[in-house]
């Protein structure tokens, strides 16, 4: 590859571009009629009830059990899993009334059963794997402001406001009698749901023997009930020897696709795996070094990341809310306040039997379709966990405020923040990976090992559509890594193959872009990123067919609960 080529491209992405657009849904009281897609690239079609289809669209979704082995833990310490279990489904409910409203109107107007089960997975009527998009006839497309705004708010009406808490990412935004704008704490408007919530986790600090759990309890619980988060996420910061874990409340901003301002409320309910966590400890040391060595120029990499992160090994058994919607992650960095992140870095969390279960049903599967064949070999759990390891490492390197003094990079990005973090993290943790095998503190594999199943994890992850910010920074690092040639694809097979040299180059190259694009707050540079690489092309979307015809699931949904943990 020519350095000329390579340097085109990136100049190229850099310079501003347009403008996506937003568009209003107005919801039909009639939703009895459905509609199935065939693949993300793929427009709706009318449901074809006498084919025989190797999978419609309502089965995308393979149902695995969400368990752990809890013989280890303490009669209380289990009667403590069953509160938080309690605790996160009122973040369930939640989670419904930001993103759609009441489900019961929702699932009294569908009578197809497997319809309904498809709406509980997406909480709405919008299929979450297919940009959003209505699989119920008479709605439209979902509002890029979910239920965190009016429905007549535009984006310059909220931008020309005087409204001080317009950026909150814990208040939502009314429209009083007389058309004028005013928001309302999360704590207000959910009083009574944040209350039984709020009093459950007292309950279950009462029962924590580890103190700095219970510490992390009882802050949590309080700050449901204020909104002021930051004392709890300290706390949480420094729980290091407890074996049972919850991350719960408002986190991510993903549902907000309007401005990318507001928190979704999510919970996960978690059992440390220790074995594998020592296995984790030594990379946390390395933070400071592997921001040195990131391959942008120095003012892109001036702060520095805290010092008391840690990587740790989870299975999880149970999932609420924003968490539950949808995709399912297998892995999370936390906390998301920068000042947190500065003053004590950050906590990554993988959880283990949620990202075997997609190696297992999707990964391999997708790598026996997709990949050449002298190259499955190379297709490892160890290196999927691994790539997800060291993609969560990554979101705590770079910059997390503009080098211009024009504010964070969150809020000078807008919208776009997620998915540029996302592709951050993404590219950042393959691009570790190389650098840490260089210097000899991975040992064990190969790093063709990670790159292949980097790749296959491409094909994984893009099949989630362009609504998500993990989907969108899919299909722009597949893009980007075509025209670098980092793969191949042969014409006759059908099949990819990676190129190393070509994978090495092009890492480097969209790691720099990103990490420039977010160093300076270059909001039209990200949207033109988005738009032009974003988007999954008319070959991709062939390949991806292939998927759905050998019946291939999009991602996992699971039975779950106290009856399935045997408490």
């Amino acid at each position: 590859m020519k350095l000329k080529l390579v340097t085109s491209v990136v100049l190229g992405l850099l310079m501003a571009g347009c403008n996506q657009s937003g568009e209003e849904t107005n919801k039909a009281d009639d939703n009895d009629k459905l509609k199935k897609v065939t693949s993300p690239a793929m427009s709706k079609i009318e449901p074809d009830t006498t084919a025989d289809k190797p999978m419609s669209r309502f089965e995308i979704y393979k149902k695995v059990e969400l368990n752990s082995d809890l013989s280890h833990l303490s009669i209380n310490q289990k009667k403590m899993i069953g509160l938080l279990i309690d605790a996160s489904k009122i973040m369930d409910t939640l989670f419904w009334k930001q993103t759609y409203g009441n489900p019961e109107t929702l699932f009294s107007r569908i009578k197809d059963p497997s319809a309904q089960h498809f709406a509980k997975i997406n909480y709405g009527p919008w299929d979450r794997l297919d940009g959003d998009k209505p699989f119920i006839a008479e709605y439209s497309d979902k509002p890029l402001g979910a239920q965190f705004y009016p429905d007549d708010m535009t984006k310059e009406e909220l931008d020309a406001s005087k409204l001080k808490d317009k950026k909150g990412l814990y208040s939502i935004v009314k429209r009083d009698s007389v058309g004028q704008l005013y928001t309302v704490p999360f704590h207000i408007e959910y009083k009574s749901e944040l209350s039984k919530a709020s009093a459950i986790l007292k309950q279950a600090a009462r029962l924590a023997d580890n103190k700095e759990f219970k510490q992390y309890l009882n802050l949590r619980a309080d700050a449901l009930l204020t909104d002021d988060f930051q004392k709890s996420d300290f706390a949480w910061m420094d729980m290091k020897t407890n074996p049972i874990e919850v991350v719960i409340g408002p986190i991510e901003t993903y549902e907000d696709q309007l401005f990318g301002y507001r928190a979704a409320y999510e919970a996960v309910v978690l059992i440390k795996d220790t074995e594998w966590s020592k296995k984790l400890s030594k990379y946390a040391a390395l933070l400071p070094q592997l921001q040195k060595d990131l391959p942008v120029d120095d003012k892109y990499k001036q702060e520095k990341p805290g010092t008391d992160s840690d990587l740790n090994a989870y299975d999880a058994v149970y999932y609420a809310g924003d968490a539950n919607a949808g995709m399912k992650s297998f892995a999370i960095n936390l906390p998301n306040d920068e000042e947190v992140q500065l003053a004590k870095g950050a906590r990554r969390l993988q959880l283990k039997n949620t990202m075997k279960a997609k190696f297992d049903h999707i990964m391999v599967p997708i790598a026996n379709e997709l990949i050449a064949k002298d190259q499955r070999q190379f297709i490892k759990f160890k290196a999927f966990f691994a790539n997800t390891m060291f993609h969560e490492v990554a979101h705590g390197l770079g910059v997390k405020n503009t080098i211009n003094n024009s504010g964070s990079v969150r809020s000078s990005l807008k919208e776009t923040a997620s998915a540029l973090e996302e592709g951050k993290s993404d590219i950042l943790g393959l691009y570790m990976i190389a650098k840490l095998y260089e210097s000899g503190d991975i040992t064990e594999g190969k790093l063709m090992d990670n790159y292949v199943t980097f790749l296959a994890g491409i094909f994984r992850s893009v099949r989630f559509g362009a609504s998500s910010a993990h989907g969108k920074a899919n299909m722009v690092r597949f893009n980007f890594f075509k025209e670098l040639g980092a793969f191949n694809r042969d014409a006759q097979t059908g099949l990819y193959r990676v190129n190393f040299d070509g994978m090495t180059i092009a890492i480097k190259e969209l790691s720099r872009l990103i990490l420039t694009i977010q160093g300076d707050g270059n909001y039209e540079g990200a949207v033109k990123l988005l738009a032009e690489k974003g988007v999954i092309g008319e070959q991709l979307g062939k390949d991806l067919a292939l998927l759905e015809r050998a019946a291939i699931p999009v991602d996992i949904i699971f039975e779950q609960g106290k009856s399935v943990l045997g408490i």
